[in-house]
This record gives structure tokens, sequence and C-alpha cells, in this order.
């Protein structure tokens, strides 16, 4: 059902001819009202995920990273010098 505002600002449903009462006005106008806010909170909702989601794929990524570069610094296996290894002659008896 729709409707079309006609003159003085009154809204007429269309294809019967019949005024709406300003009652019916209101409550539309109230509707429209918490809709536009329903929408507005969504929005902002929507808006607090993407940014948590990129803060916390951003600490992900960063501790990641971080780990390469202290393991890639890492130089205490390079100076490990395996131990000599004593040839015991076997004696045979």
């Amino acid at each position: 059902m729709s409707s079309s505002e006609g003159p003085k600002g009154e809204f007429k449903i269309e294809g019967t001819g019949r005024q709406l009462k300003k009652t019916e006005v209101d409550f539309m106008r109230l509707i429209e009202q918490q809709n536009l806010q329903r929408v507005q909170k969504l929005q902002r909702q929507r808006r607090n995920n993407k940014l948590t989601g990129i803060v916390l794929g951003g600490t992900v990524l960063s501790i990641y990273l971080y780990s390469m570069f202290s393991v890639k610094q890492e130089k205490f296996l390079d100076d490990f010098e395996e131990p000599v290894k004593l040839e015991v002659e076997n004696k045979a008896l």
C-alpha cells in the first residue's frame, strides 16, 4: 500500500482517494524515525566490528612478523661446535 503527499502536506492512499488521518501520518513518521535509528545503530555496529577485525588482524600479523624477525637474529646455533668424537681402539682380547 503506497501513499503520496497531496496538497497542504496531506497524505492520500493511491487508488482509494481516502485521506490519511493525522494519527496515521504521525504513526508513519514515528515508525520512520525508529527505522532510521535502527539503521544507524546497525551501521555503527558494523563499523565497530570492522575496526575490531582490523585491530585483531594487525596484532596477529605483528606477532607473526616479530617472531620471524627474532628467530632470524638468533645465532646461538651458528656458534655451536660439535664435540670432537674420541675414537677408542677396540682391543682384541
